[in-house]
């Protein structure tokens, strides 16, 4: 909201107060200033100047040599404005002058003629070019006839004038009128607000003798008001009344439409005038749309009506949409004599709704959303008939024509003294607490102890105890509040077991050598299943920004390999990356359920020591290394199951369980996978995190240190190579039992020397009694007990 402090003074005394230090106590009190804006820009010895003579420039086709009286003398200057004539009083910046930008004026010769100074467009006076009247958009602005040759432009017409930029917040829709905006002012500073007259001559005849007005739907416009002023000659309007139009950021047309916006923004109430002749029925019903009826409004745009927009017709077509912009069929123009001025109450979920369909926001639809005050529909109807009496010489005919069916009792809200102080953790007086309620013009009575306050229907937003609450704070003072610690229990702050253990993974990882990534959660639709731990139907945005970003992603996997490949491409051969984030999974009944994951993706050298001559490629054994070493430390058991997946090798692939249920898996990736995105021998791992941080972990127990020697045995078996190595642990722990205290493969041979389909897999098993030192006899017994038990899954010892 841009509010004019010339225009607020018509209202309200601002006693003075420099335009900074107002916008400082706006501020203070709840509505931000976000820009004081001076309109002169700074300007100086800019005039009005008279064209006496005018004539094309010899040497160019656009220019023109004009001799222009600007008060002590008449100076010679070159123009280029194609609209430029004798006759006309104009804008003269003289030599010397300062204009908007820190442009300076000086005398010229332009094409061999001498210039002494420059005639103005409003844009070179700093009013934005989509504020300039179309007449004058391309050209200089004409000033009236009664404009003072010589006299200053900037004091003259307004310009010496500040903006204050009002950020409103969308409650307080009672500010977006220059009488909110007074009212706002006159409580802070204490000020009486004077509301503008209204007085007009009325013709005899009756509007009701012109026009008839239905509405069909009184829930949604349950009031309309029409006015008809007829004689009315259609011109320019007077420059105060463009001027205040231009600061408050509206465009000016003619003195018709400049005074609806006029009322727009003094009253806050929208209004729209129609030519009545163009009306051609003189009937005006409001009604719902047809379904797919049709309207051009005034931005020369046909619209597709729904059944749900409210339009207002002739009776018989759609004449304008209601509370959002009229119809170029029934516009105000040159011609036109008579017209009807339309101020109405339109239910604010109806216009948000037409405003929406349509994509079509204007000042009136913005309004109307927000809420207007159903106390001021007739007052603004009323103001417009007697400013288009004053501005066009138009006739009102008597009364209007009204469909009245609006509620505009004022709400009531209860509040005790006690409740606000006990709010704000302070001791407002009794006295200071009316004084504020009286300076906001809220009706207060003392009944029992409580504030009985009749909210005025212009502030809309009060409606419970803390609405009062927060307007008597803001008007006291917000700094006047005690600055105090709370008074209650407090703990001090933490992590939660989750938080705290999804710390201890990615400190593990880091620890590992593996750098964090961090990836998009859109993804596009090929991408989105691949490499999924669980099967469901994607999850695609209505609205997405580009195919790429089109899905919710189910596997963080696909963008941790691109940006593995993104690294390669560039020399850094070795890379290991990790990443912690969601997956979107739908439910059976198309909720969306969100997974934490937890990816892992290796390629080149794990290991390199060139000094030590170490050099160990990442591989398989590596990074399932890494996943025991994030199990123990999380306290939790993990087990490991051949499998199979798209896009992983089919014999380097496993599945992550904990107590029989697959939480993950881990493998190389499939050779064409790894030639499709450049890369070579590539790992990756993906587990639902949340399933193992959420696993209960055992408690730490203590094993004191042993007293007795360990006893350990090594054994080389020949096995058939689709026996796992895992399988025949669990067959050794099961057969060696509370004696066998570890087992661990420490060698694989698949070479020219074993038979076809057979493998050679060396163990390590460690013997130990915690109360006494084992004896040959019982370890040998223990053992062969064990190899007894291989046999079973067709292991041999290799001789």
């Amino acid at each position: 909201m841009l509010v004019s402090l010339k225009w607020l003074k018509d209202y309200v005394n601002l006693q003075e107060l420099p335009a900074q230090e107002l916008a400082e106590k706006i501020t203070r009190s709840g509505i931000e200033v976000d820009a004081v804006i001076d309109r002169s820009f700074g300007m100086t010895n800019v005039v009005v100047g008279y064209v006496e003579a005018c004539e094309k420039h010899p040497e160019a086709d656009k220019l023109s040599i004009c001799q222009v009286n600007v008060g002590e003398e008449t100076t010679q200057i070159i123009c280029g404005a194609p609209n430029i004539a004798a006759g006309q009083k104009v804008i003269v910046a003289r030599p010397g002058a300062k204009l908007p930008g820190g442009i300076k004026i000086k005398k010229a010769k332009l094409r061999g003629q001498e210039s002494n100074g420059m005639i103005c467009s409003l844009q070179e006076l700093g009013i934005e070019g989509k504020l300039v009247p179309k007449a004058y958009a391309e050209g200089i602005y004409v000033l009236p006839e009664d404009a003072e040759v010589g006299s200053d432009v900037v004091t003259n017409f307004d310009l010496d004038d500040t903006i204050l930029e009002l950020g409103l917040t969308p409650n307080r829709a009672d500010a977006m009128s220059m009488l909110g905006v007074a009212y706002e002012v006159g409580a802070i500073l204490d000020e009486e607000v004077q509301l503008p007259e209204i007085a007009y001559p009325e013709a005899a005849e009756k509007a009701e003798s012109m026009l008839t007005v239905r509405v069909d739907d009184p829930e949604v416009n349950p009031l309309y008001v029409a006015k008809v002023v007829r004689n009315i000659k259609v011109q320019e309007s007077p420059m105060w009344l463009q001027q205040r139009l231009m600061a408050a950021g509206v465009r000016p047309h003619n003195n018709v439409v400049d005074v609806t916006n006029y009322i727009l923004m003094e009253y806050g109430q929208p209004l729209h005038a129609f030519d009545y002749d163009l009306l051609e029925t003189g009937n005006i019903t409001v009604r719902h749309a047809k379904e797919g009826e049709k309207i051009t409004t005034l931005d020369d745009t046909e619209r597709t009506l729904s059944a749900h927009n409210l339009v207002i017709t002739n009776g018989e077509k759609p004449v304008a949409l209601a509370g959002v912009m009229g119809g170029a069929n029934s516009e105000v123009s040159g011609s036109t004599t008579t017209v009807v001025i339309e101020s109405a109450y339109f239910e604010s979920g109806s216009i948000r709704q037409t405003s929406r369909d349509h994509g079509l926001r204007s000042d009136a639809s913005s309004r109307y959303e927000k809420g207007v005050d159903p106390n001021r529909v007739i007052p603004a109807a009323e103001r417009a008939a007697s400013l288009l009496a004053e501005l066009a010489g138009g006739e009102v005919l008597s009364g209007s024509v009204v469909h009245d069916n609006l509620d505009r009792a004022e709400k009531v809200v209860s509040v005790s003294p006690d409740f606000i102080n006990q709010r704000l953790g302070m001791k407002i007086r009794f006295e200071d607490m009316l004084d504020i309620l009286n300076r906001l013009k809220f009706k207060t009575e003392a009944v029992n102890g409580q504030l009985v306050i009749s909210v005025p229907t212009r502030r809309q937003d009060i409606q419970i105890e803390e609405d009062v609450v927060e307007e008597i704070a803001r008007l006291y003072g917000y700094d006047e509040i005690p600055a105090t610690l709370p008074e209650m229990e407090t703990t001090p702050g933490g992590l939660t077991p989750y938080q705290a253990k999804r710390r201890i993974v990615r400190a593990l990882l880091e620890g590992a050598g593996l750098l964090q990534a961090t990836t998009y959660s859109l993804t596009s639709e090929k991408s989105a299943k691949q490499f999924a731990l669980t099967e469901t139907a994607t999850t695609k945005l209505l609205m997405p920004m580009s195919e790429e970003r089109s899905t919710l992603r189910q596997s963080l996997l696909p963008h941790l390999l691109e940006s593995v490949s993104y690294n390669t491409a560039r020399r850094s051969d070795s890379v290991a990356l990790y990443e912690t984030g969601s997956v979107f999974l739908k439910t059976e009944d198309e909720l969306l359920n969100e997974e934490e994951h937890l990816a892992v993706a290796m390629t080149g050298l794990w290991l390199d020591n060139s000094w030590q001559g170490e050099r160990k490629e990442a591989d398989f054994y590596v990074l399932k290394g890494i996943v025991e070493g994030l199990a123990e430390k999380m306290g939790v058991e993990l087990t490991f199951e051949r499998g199979q997946m798209d896009g992983l090798h089919p014999g380097r692939t496993a599945f992550i369980m904990i107590d029989g249920k697959r939480i993950g898996v881990i493998g190389q990736l499939h050779p064409t996978e790894q030639k499709a995105r450049d890369l070579k021998t590539t790992i990756v791992m993906e587990m639902n995190l949340a399933e193992l941080l959420h696993q209960k972990s055992d408690a730490l127990v203590y094993t004191p240190v042993p007293r007795f020697p360990s006893i350990s045995r090594d054994i080389a078996l020949v096995l058939s190579k689709i026996v796992e190595a895992g399988t025949v642990v669990n067959v050794i722990r099961n057969a060696g039992g509370k004696l066998l205290k570890d087992v661990r493969v420490f060698d694989l041979y698949e070479g020219d020397k074993m038979e076809p389909g057979k493998k050679s897999v060396a163990f390590s098993l460690t013997y130990f009694d915690p109360e006494k030192t084992l004896t040959d006899e019982e370890v040998t017994a223990v053992h062969e007990k064990v190899l007894r038990a291989l046999t079973e899954v067709g292991a041999e010892l290799r001789s």
